[in-house]
């Protein structure tokens, strides 16, 4: 089969468009055939292995696992030993341990989600990563249970971003949503409420106050943003940004050590994969409450040029590869 390959960390010029062999099924896993499948900001990580830390989990001189990728929707190829819940021809939708920029990957049953008839394979991909962060994100900050709610979105044009507005607005909220003039008019389509844009004003310097803060860029000091919460508002950061040595780990360990000075109104959003999460995001994209943003797609084999020109833009929304 044909996948994307790097055997070693550095740019975009690693990657290789290969043949591999392909991957068989063990017992409670299940061989997806790949339709689709979004880039991320984890898959930039894997590339360069930076932030360094990373290493100590990807592999410290080269990947241990050298295909990309870690969002995926498709059709189930064939299952492994005592799976009962899947069976071939089954569109299906997953969060992968990368290897998903592929024609075919291995997949635990119990990760695998239902891809809804009227949802497309590229709506689908976008889903895993992005779209679980952003519900998780409403779930950590009590947005999902308490509407009328104010939520800034800090990076509201992301592929994280996107969810993130559609979502507080299916909860009920009234959402400002931060992001680059180029990008102001399409979040504002999404539902965003009020608009800050970046390259015009200073976030920081205004008198708003919200109840909930959800920062997917840590593009100011906690403590500026602290001061943008109500008395009873909760901060929740998720960013992937960061030093080349340790990344953002220094801006969530501050987070994790004066949260209980703060109430515990400062809270670190570490998203995991979630067959249930992806069920719900599913549900809400076939209902027609939730419209993944597709900025662009292209084919597997123009992976390289596709992270290449998502490195050098501000992303609106996400990129899809289609196999």
């Amino acid at each position: 089969m044909k996948a994307i390959v790097q055997d070693t960390y550095g740019s975009t010029d690693v990657l290789r468009y290969t043949d591999v062999e392909r991957p068989d099924p063990g017992a409670g896993e299940v061989l997806v055939r790949v339709r689709a499948a979004a880039l991320n900001h984890g898959d930039r990580v894997d590339l360069h292995g930076i932030p360094a830390i990373a290493r100590l989990v990807l592999g410290v001189r080269r990947p241990r696992v050298p295909i990309l990728g870690r969002a995926v929707a498709g059709t189930v190829e064939r299952i492994g030993a005592n799976v009962t819940a899947w069976r071939p021809g089954d569109e299906v939708l997953a969060e992968t341990v990368k290897r998903a920029f592929a024609e075919y990957v291995a997949v635990p049953a119990t990760a695998l989600a239902a891809k809804p008839e009227t949802v497309t394979f590229e709506q689908a991909a976008t889903l895993p990563v992005s779209g679980t962060t952003a519900l998780q994100a409403m779930r950590l900050a009590g947005v999902d249970t308490t509407p009328g709610r104010s939520v800034l979105i800090n990076g509201a044009s992301g592929g994280v971003g996107t969810f993130a507005v559609q979502l507080a607005k299916v909860y009920g909220a009234h959402v400002t949503g931060v992001c680059s003039t180029r990008n102001a008019e399409h979040v504002r389509a999404l539902g965003a409420d009020r608009i800050v844009d970046y390259t015009r004003e200073d976030l920081t310097r205004g008198t708003g106050r919200f109840d909930v803060i959800v920062d997917l860029a840590g593009s100011h000091p906690l403590g500026e943003m602290r001061r943008l919460l109500t008395p009873d508002g909760v901060y929740v950061a998720s960013s992937g940004t960061g030093g080349p040595l340790l990344g953002p780990l220094p801006r969530l360990l501050a987070i994790v050590v004066t949260a209980p000075l703060r109430g515990g109104r400062l809270r670190t959003l570490t998203a995991r994969p979630n067959a249930a999460d992806l069920a719900t995001l599913a549900g809400l994209v076939a209902a027609g409450r939730l419209t993944p943003v597709v900025e662009r797609t292209r084919p597997l084999s123009e992976t390289a040029d596709a992270l290449r020109v998502l490195e050098t833009e501000h992303a609106r929304g996400k990129t899809v590869l289609t196999v």
